[in-house]
Protein backbone atom coordinates (compact mmCIF):
# COMPACT_ATOMS: atom_id res chain seq x y z
CA UNK A 1 0.00 0.00 0.00
CA UNK A 2 2.85 2.43 0.82
CA UNK A 3 4.32 1.77 -2.62
CA UNK A 4 1.00 2.67 -4.30
CA UNK A 5 0.79 5.92 -2.33
CA UNK A 6 4.39 6.71 -3.28
CA UNK A 7 3.58 6.09 -6.98
CA UNK A 8 0.48 8.28 -6.67
CA UNK A 9 2.48 11.22 -5.31
CA UNK A 10 5.22 10.74 -7.91
CA UNK A 11 2.50 10.82 -10.56
CA UNK A 12 1.18 14.07 -9.08
CA UNK A 13 4.68 15.56 -9.27
CA UNK A 14 4.73 14.80 -13.01
CA UNK A 15 1.14 15.56 -13.96
CA UNK A 16 0.27 18.70 -11.95
CA UNK A 17 3.09 20.99 -13.23
CA UNK A 18 2.66 19.72 -16.80
CA UNK A 19 -1.12 20.02 -16.91
CA UNK A 20 -1.09 23.39 -15.12
CA UNK A 21 1.49 24.80 -17.57
CA UNK A 22 -0.40 23.51 -20.62
CA UNK A 23 -3.69 24.82 -19.20
CA UNK A 24 -2.28 28.30 -18.54
CA UNK A 25 -0.84 28.45 -22.08
CA UNK A 26 -4.19 27.22 -23.44
CA UNK A 27 -6.07 29.93 -21.52
CA UNK A 28 -3.71 32.62 -22.85
CA UNK A 29 -4.16 31.35 -26.42
CA UNK A 30 -7.95 31.21 -26.07
CA UNK A 31 -8.21 34.68 -24.49
CA UNK A 32 -6.16 36.26 -27.25
CA UNK A 33 -8.01 34.29 -29.95
CA UNK A 34 -11.33 35.29 -28.34
CA UNK A 35 -10.40 38.96 -28.47
CA UNK A 36 -9.66 38.71 -32.19
CA UNK A 37 -12.62 36.36 -32.95
CA UNK A 38 -10.64 34.12 -35.27
CA UNK A 39 -11.93 30.62 -36.08
CA UNK A 40 -8.55 28.83 -36.09
CA UNK A 41 -7.05 28.30 -32.61
CA UNK A 42 -3.60 29.84 -32.16
CA UNK A 43 -3.80 32.21 -35.12
CA UNK A 44 -4.75 35.13 -32.88
CA UNK A 45 -1.79 34.42 -30.62
CA UNK A 46 0.58 34.19 -33.61
CA UNK A 47 -0.82 37.43 -35.05
CA UNK A 48 -0.39 39.13 -31.67
CA UNK A 49 3.30 38.06 -31.48
CA UNK A 50 3.85 39.22 -35.07
CA UNK A 51 2.06 42.52 -34.35
CA UNK A 52 4.14 43.22 -31.25
CA UNK A 53 7.32 42.47 -33.20
CA UNK A 54 6.24 44.81 -36.02
CA UNK A 55 5.50 47.60 -33.55
CA UNK A 56 8.99 47.06 -32.10
CA UNK A 57 10.47 47.26 -35.59
CA UNK A 58 8.56 50.46 -36.34
CA UNK A 59 9.45 51.97 -32.96
CA UNK A 60 13.15 51.47 -33.66
CA UNK A 61 12.90 52.98 -37.15
CA UNK A 62 14.25 56.55 -37.45
CA UNK A 63 11.08 57.94 -39.03
CA UNK A 64 8.50 56.30 -36.77
CA UNK A 65 10.59 56.77 -33.62
CA UNK A 66 9.51 60.41 -33.61
CA UNK A 67 5.84 59.38 -33.82
CA UNK A 68 6.32 56.98 -30.89
CA UNK A 69 7.93 59.78 -28.83
CA UNK A 70 5.04 62.09 -29.68
CA UNK A 71 2.50 59.49 -28.51
CA UNK A 72 4.50 58.89 -25.30
CA UNK A 73 4.70 62.64 -24.58
CA UNK A 74 0.95 62.97 -25.14
CA UNK A 75 0.21 60.09 -22.76
CA UNK A 76 2.62 61.56 -20.20
CA UNK A 77 0.60 64.81 -20.11
CA UNK A 78 -2.79 63.26 -19.34
CA UNK A 79 -3.38 63.25 -15.55
CA UNK A 80 -4.54 59.69 -14.76
CA UNK A 81 -3.08 58.12 -17.89
CA UNK A 82 0.36 59.55 -17.02
CA UNK A 83 0.47 57.63 -13.73
CA UNK A 84 -0.67 54.34 -15.28
CA UNK A 85 1.42 54.64 -18.44
CA UNK A 86 4.68 55.58 -16.73
CA UNK A 87 4.27 52.90 -14.03
CA UNK A 88 3.52 50.15 -16.55
CA UNK A 89 6.31 51.30 -18.87
CA UNK A 90 8.83 51.29 -16.00
CA UNK A 91 7.68 47.85 -14.84
CA UNK A 92 7.96 46.32 -18.31
CA UNK A 93 11.31 48.05 -18.79
CA UNK A 94 12.56 46.56 -15.52
CA UNK A 95 12.24 43.09 -17.04
CA UNK A 96 12.92 43.52 -20.76
CA UNK A 97 14.26 47.04 -21.35
CA UNK A 98 17.79 48.29 -21.71
CA UNK A 99 17.73 49.40 -18.06
CA UNK A 100 16.80 46.08 -16.46
CA UNK A 101 16.23 46.67 -12.74
CA UNK A 102 16.29 43.16 -11.35
CA UNK A 103 19.89 42.38 -12.24
CA UNK A 104 21.61 43.17 -8.91
CA UNK A 105 20.73 40.54 -6.31
CA UNK A 106 21.50 41.37 -2.69
CA UNK A 107 21.31 39.82 0.75
CA UNK A 108 19.70 42.18 3.30
CA UNK A 109 20.21 41.87 7.05
CA UNK A 110 16.72 42.37 8.44
CA UNK A 111 17.58 42.04 12.12
CA UNK A 112 21.16 42.35 13.39
CA UNK A 113 20.31 40.71 16.72
CA UNK A 114 19.14 37.48 15.06
CA UNK A 115 21.13 37.85 11.82
CA UNK A 116 17.88 37.29 9.85
CA UNK A 117 18.41 37.91 6.13
CA UNK A 118 16.31 38.23 2.98
CA UNK A 119 17.14 38.06 -0.73
CA UNK A 120 16.10 40.88 -3.02
CA UNK A 121 17.24 43.16 -5.83
CA UNK A 122 18.59 46.71 -5.59
CA UNK A 123 16.45 48.90 -7.80
CA UNK A 124 17.90 52.29 -6.83
CA UNK A 125 21.27 53.17 -5.30
CA UNK A 126 20.48 56.68 -4.12
CA UNK A 127 17.43 57.82 -2.19
CA UNK A 128 18.60 61.38 -1.62
CA UNK A 129 15.44 62.63 -3.34
CA UNK A 130 13.49 61.12 -0.39
CA UNK A 131 15.89 62.69 2.14
CA UNK A 132 17.32 59.24 2.91
CA UNK A 133 21.05 59.55 2.23
CA UNK A 134 22.95 56.28 2.59
CA UNK A 135 19.84 54.19 1.87
CA UNK A 136 19.07 51.95 -1.13
CA UNK A 137 15.80 50.62 -2.55
CA UNK A 138 15.51 46.82 -2.41
CA UNK A 139 12.70 44.94 -4.15
CA UNK A 140 11.60 41.62 -2.62
CA UNK A 141 9.59 39.43 -5.04
CA UNK A 142 6.89 37.34 -3.42
CA UNK A 143 6.93 33.56 -3.71
CA UNK A 144 4.31 31.92 -5.93
CA UNK A 145 2.99 35.31 -6.88
CA UNK A 146 3.61 38.02 -9.45
CA UNK A 147 3.98 40.73 -6.86
CA UNK A 148 6.58 42.00 -4.47
CA UNK A 149 7.45 44.62 -1.92
CA UNK A 150 9.86 47.53 -2.10
CA UNK A 151 11.70 48.38 1.12
CA UNK A 152 14.36 50.97 1.90
CA UNK A 153 17.46 49.99 3.93
CA UNK A 154 20.67 51.61 5.10
CA UNK A 155 23.41 50.65 2.63
CA UNK A 156 25.48 48.91 5.34
CA UNK A 157 22.71 46.32 5.84
CA UNK A 158 22.67 45.40 2.14
CA UNK A 159 25.30 43.02 0.80
CA UNK A 160 25.79 42.40 -2.94
CA UNK A 161 26.04 38.75 -3.92
CA UNK A 162 27.78 37.36 -6.97
CA UNK A 163 24.96 35.23 -8.37
CA UNK A 164 23.08 35.22 -11.65
CA UNK A 165 19.98 37.37 -11.09
CA UNK A 166 17.72 34.90 -12.93
CA UNK A 167 18.76 32.16 -10.47
CA UNK A 168 17.90 34.40 -7.51
CA UNK A 169 14.52 35.34 -9.05
CA UNK A 170 13.69 31.67 -9.71
CA UNK A 171 14.70 30.80 -6.14
CA UNK A 172 12.56 33.59 -4.66
CA UNK A 173 9.46 33.14 -6.80
CA UNK A 174 9.43 29.39 -6.16
CA UNK A 175 9.58 29.95 -2.41
CA UNK A 176 13.11 28.56 -2.27
CA UNK A 177 12.12 25.27 -3.89
CA UNK A 178 13.82 25.61 -7.28
CA UNK A 179 16.95 27.34 -8.50
CA UNK A 180 19.45 28.89 -6.18
CA UNK A 181 22.12 26.23 -6.66
CA UNK A 182 24.72 28.96 -7.15
CA UNK A 183 23.65 31.19 -4.25
CA UNK A 184 26.49 31.64 -1.77
CA UNK A 185 27.20 34.37 0.71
Amino acid sequence: MKRLIKYFFEGLMVIVPSVASVYIIYIIFMKIDGLLSLPVPGVGFALTIIGITLVGLLASNFITKRLVRLIERTLAKLPLVKLLYSSIKDLVGAFVGEKKSFNRPVLVTLDTSTDAKSLGFITRESLDFLSLPGHVAVYFPQSYNFAGELQLYPRELVQSIDVDSSEVMKFLVSGGVSGGDGIKT
